[in-house]
């Protein structure tokens, strides 16, 4: 932002064309500060995103501890949902709140406290008392820990982008922004291994004793390890020189952002739709859908998504460094157009050659990983004074609208059409592709 005083690493000046911030970028590399920093962000990230998403793998026994006996399977599996869903709904409302104080108070404060504000929940839910002993208070206290939960994911995705894209230079600040959403991506992967060996660890009777305690208290001990390492995390060079220069906003960050950052707001929730849909469709649903539509045997449905997202994980980094390297917006059309190609592929081929998921999907799955260029994309939009407010509005507003819509949309096509969830996601490709052509013709 114009008048602000930052380090020779982070000089930057803003471009009056849409409100976007083009960023010098100085001959400096990575320091051993700079990749503690990236190691300690995405290991926290990961166990927070593991807290976040274990829920969905217990959903079957929790609708039975936590739900009256006399409550048919089909409602008390709803309702679980429901609070699972609740989490969601949390998130814009808590990114939007720790955004304004990242930006007032610092961004150090808030990444400690989205991860505290995770663990200690997930924690709570591991030692929480079922429905057959504290009755109807078992679901309502289930229902607050979660709404929590997503008040903690919703600040600290964009606070983690923020805080790491602000440390390094800017050079490399592809490469640490898809570092970090490996990790993220890395916690959807652990939470998967987790349940597997939980379940093969326990039989059904002793799964629904005390077994399925076991993956959330793992996660909160671990995630109160985290927010203790974070500790020794500094400030960003470029809150600290903002602050010193008192250049903080004087106003509601948000206020702002809403009045003068219009088109990186919409920017930022058109590539927050891309991800949304790559993963969402890809990720998350697929698993389901093949079994579904294809026969394909959940044990083999599970071990070919936990293969893609460890290929999703690579790819956001490799992508995260070939937009330092070459340009975000030529990556992004690329890796959008390979994208669109390998999803198609692979639910077209699922129909003549099921026994190929393993390689088809991990190809799929490190295109995917392409949603590695949207963070830092998403960070240069908006000017430091109110970066936070910025990408944490857009980001989590856009989630929260289209991560819901997108499984209703997929399922209301599917009768329709077998081939819904590859379209879905090339139709996106297709938006990632015209953002591309955008940011190329701007750089």
């Amino acid at each position: 932002m114009a008048g602000v005083l930052v380090p020779e690493a982070y000089i930057t000046y803003t471009s009056s064309v849409d409100g976007m911030n083009k960023e010098k970028k100085p001959m400096t590399n990575l320091s051993r500060s700079d990749y503690r920093t990236l190691v300690l962000a995405a290991l926290g990230g990961a166990l927070e995103f593991y807290d976040f998403i274990i829920f969905v793998f217990f959903a079957a026994v929790i609708a039975k501890l936590f739900f009256p006996p006399s409550m048919p399977d089909w409602l008390s599996q709803l309702q679980t949902f429901g609070i699972f869903a609740a989490g969601y709904l949390a998130r814009p409302l808590g990114g939007i709140v720790m955004a304004h104080f990242g930006d007032l108070l610092g961004r150090k404060r808030m990444f400690m406290l989205s991860i505290f504000l995770m663990s200690v929940p997930t924690l709570a839910i591991g030692l929480l008392p079922t429905y057959t002993v504290i009755g109807i208070w078992a679901p309502l206290l289930l229902l607050a820990l979660r709404v929590l939960q997503g008040a903690a994911i919703g600040g600290e995705v964009p606070g983690a982008w923020v805080f790491v894209s602000e440390h390094v230079p800017q050079r490399h600040a592809g490469f640490a922004c898809g570092t970090l959403t490996a990790g993220l991506t890395g916690g959807i992967l652990l939470g998967s291994l987790v349940a597997t060996a939980i379940n093969r660890m326990y039989s059904p009777v002793e799964l629904l004793a005390e077994g399925w305690r076991v993956p959330f208290i793992i996660g909160g001990l671990f995630g109160l390890l985290s927010a203790w390492l974070r500790q020794w995390l500094h400030e960003t060079p470029v809150f600290r020189e903002m602050q010193a220069r008192q250049e903080l906003a004087d106003e509601l960050p948000l206020k702002t952002v809403i009045r003068e950052h219009r088109p990186a707001v919409i920017l930022t929730m058109l590539m927050t739709w891309l991800l949304s849909a790559a993963i969402v469709v890809m990720i998350l649903m697929t698993p389901t859908l093949v079994q579904k539509l294809y026969a394909v045997p959940a044990a083999v449905a599970l071990q070919a998504n936990s293969i893609a997202t460890l290929f999703l994980s690579a790819g956001c980094v490799v992508f995260g460094a070939l937009a330092d390297r070459y340009g975000a917006g030529r990556v992004l059309v690329a890796g959008c157009v390979m994208l669109g190609i390998t999803s198609a592929l692979f639910y077209q081929q699922m129909s003549v050659a099921p026994q190929n998921i393993n390689g088809l999907y991990a190809l799929c799955g490190f295109f995917v990983g392409v949603i590695g260029v949207v963070p830092s994309v998403a960070v240069k939009a908006f000017p430091p004074v109110v970066r936070f407010s910025g990408l944490s509005f857009s980001y989590n507003v856009a989630y929260a609208v289209f991560g819901g819509l997108t499984p209703v949309v997929v399922s209301m096509l599917l009768p329709l059409d077998r081939m819904a969830p590859a379209h879905y996601v090339v139709v996106l490709s297709g938006v990632g592709v015209m953002i591309g052509m955008y940011l190329w013709r701007r750089t």
